[in-house]
């Protein structure tokens, strides 16, 4: 019974919450591994539970105080059964370990991906700078938010994604709820991951690390298209002057392109 319970449990339908147990929709093939360590531990901690909650209850009916103020037997020790709590735990520690570790290692796989783009979090939002070539040349086309501005984020659909991460003032954290991962930005290091989106439609990102007053407008939005509308896009940045030869790492730089007040500057000719 119990493990056709557990079993159940690991094979819910990943079509509803319940069914993910409280985990978003994925939406990329790292997502898919996360969920199934989500929620096979789930199913190992049920098996678990009910064993330790049955022997407990079992010891408390059968070892109960009688009428007749009979002392149980004592016993100093049961070398079989502690041998089994001995051993058993450990064998669970070294199941759940190598299974994060597999998790893990796909999560952070470092393979060469499909597309590299250089993701900046700023005091307060997000720069999406993607390569494009032109002519034969290689060059950046990029977004920038603003206070007043959430930008968008395209992935095409079915190829890998690295991001590469970087920050010019204080820590952020990039993350999209239908990747399963989230990943901290940190200034004067460079962090990434890659995904691989599964799904075309329109999704959620943010920032999950406070990092000052205006922590709660940094939110982007994630666009997962075809290839072909990804190429649209590039086309489209690229025609509205959204070009350098390198990408835009945020700052005082980013602001300009959005038309803010540089304090930086104006704080520095003081």
């Amino acid at each position: 019974m119990l493990v056709a319970g557990a079993a159940l449990l690991a094979g819910c339908s990943s079509d509803t919450e319940a069914g993910r147990l409280g985990f978003p929709d994925p939406v990329s093939v790292q997502a898919e591994s996360n969920l199934e360590l989500w929620r096979g531990a789930w199913a190992a901690a049920l098996v678990t539970g009910v064993v330790v909650w049955g022997l407990i209850f079992y010891a408390v009916l059968r070892f109960r105080r009688r009428s007749d103020d009979e002392i149980p037997v004592q016993t100093r020790y049961n070398l079989p059964l502690e041998i089994f709590y001995t051993i058993f735990p450990v064998i669970m520690v070294i199941v759940f370990f190598s299974q994060t570790v597999r998790v893990q290692n796909v999560m952070l796989d470092d393979s060469p991906p499909d597309n590299e783009l250089t993701i900046v979090g700023q005091q307060w939002q997000w720069t999406f700078n993607h390569p494009y070539e032109e002519g034969g040349e290689e060059e950046n086309v990029y977004e920038v938010g603003a206070g007043n501005y959430i930008p968008t984020l395209y992935l095409p659909v079915d190829e890998t994604t690295r991001f590469n991460l970087y920050s010019p003032d204080v820590i952020h954290d990039f993350g999209v709820p239908g990747f399963l991962m989230k990943m901290d930005v940190i200034p004067g290091q460079v962090n990434s991951y890659q995904v691989t989106p599964t799904t075309e439609g329109d999704y959620l990102g943010k920032c999950y690390e406070l990092c000052g007053v205006s922590h709660s407008r940094m939110l982007f939005n994630v666009k997962v298209v075809s290839r072909a509308e990804y190429d649209d896009y590039l086309e489209q940045q690229a025609a509205a002057g959204n070009v350098s030869d390198e990408p835009v790492l945020g700052g005082a730089y980013a602001n300009t392109q959005v038309g803010l007040e540089d304090e930086a500057a104006e704080e520095g000719s003081e």
